[in-house]
C-alpha cells in the first residue's frame, strides 16, 4: 500500500508542477463550451434545455487531451519497465496513474462545470445534481481511458486513435450521467436510479480497466 500511494503522490506532485495538461484540459473545455452558443443562436430556453449534455460531452473531450500522455512520459524515461518489474502488481501502478489523472483532471473539470454552465444559461438549482454525476461519472473516464492509453502506448498519432478506442466506452456513462440530470430538473425519481447505475459504471471500471491496461502495457513492452 505504501508503494501505492508513493506513485499517487508521485503523479499528483508531476501534474502540479507541469500544470500544462490540466491547463489545456480547462482551456478546451472553456472554449468548447463558448464556441456552442454562437453556432446555436440567442435562444436561452434551448441553450438551458442542452446545457447538461454539452457539458458532458465538452468534459469528455477535454479529459481525453491528457489521457494520451498518461504512460507515454514514464515510457519515454524507463520508468513504466521499472514499474513493470517492481514489487507492486503492475496494475496497482495503472490503477494508481488512472487515479492520479482523475484527481488532477477529472475533479477541476467537473467542479469548474457549473461555472462554465453559466454561459449555457443552466438552471443554478441543478449545479448539486451536476457536480454529483461528474464526480460519479469521471473515474470511468479516467481508468477506462488508461485502457486506451495502454494500447495506443507506441502507435503512431496515438491520440485519434485513442480517441476513436475510448469514446465508445464513454456513452454509457454520458446516457446516465445526462439523464440523471434530466431527472433531477424535473424533480423526477428516477435521478437515483441513473446516479447509482453511474456510479456502478465507475466502480466496475476501477475495477476492471487497470487489469486490461497492466495487459496491454506488458504486450507493448515485449
Amino acid at each position: 500500500m505504501s508503494a501505492f500511494l508513493a506513485l499517487l503522490k508521485r503523479d499528483l506532485t508531476l501534474a502540479v508542477r507541469e500544470g500544462a495538461a490540466l491547463g489545456t484540459a480547462l482551456g478546451f473545455y472553456l472554449v468548447v463550451v463558448a464556441m456552442l452558443p454562437l453556432g446555436l443562436g440567442p435562444d436561452l430556453k434551448l441553450l438551458s434545455r442542452i446545457a447538461p449534455g454539452i457539458l458532458w460531452i465538452a468534459l469528455l473531450l477535454a479529459a481525453l487531451l491528457s489521457l494520451a500522455r498518461l504512460f507515454e512520459a514514464d515510457h519515454e524515461d524507463g520508468s513504466l519497465e521499472v514499474m513493470a518489474t517492481a514489487p507492486l502488481p503492475l496494475e496497482l501502478a495503472v490503477a494508481a496513474k488512472a487515479l492520479a489523472h482523475w484527481i488532477s483532471t477529472g475533479i477541476p473539470l467537473a467542479l469548474m462545470a457549473p461555472v462554465i454552465g453559466l454561459m449555457l444559461n443552466l438552471d443554478i438549482a441543478l449545479t448539486p445534481a451536476l457536480i454529483a454525476t461528474m464526480l460519479a461519472g469521471t473515474p470511468a473516464i479516467s481508468f477506462l481511458g488508461s485502457v486506451g492509453a495502454a494500447l495506443t502506448l507506441n502507435a503512431r498519432r496515438g491520440g485519434l486513435l485513442l480517441a476513436l478506442l475510448v469514446l465508445p466506452l464513454y456513452i454509457p456513462t454520458l446516457i446516465f450521467g445526462i439523464s440523471a440530470i434530466g431527472f433531477a430538473g424535473v424533480a423526477q425519481h428516477g435521478f437515483g436510479a441513473s446516479f447509482l447505475i453511474l456510479l456502478a459504471i465507475s466502480v466496475a471500471s476501477m475495477a476492471a480497466a487497470p487489469v486490461a491496461a497492466a495487459a496491454a502495457l506488458r504486450l507493448q513492452m515485449s
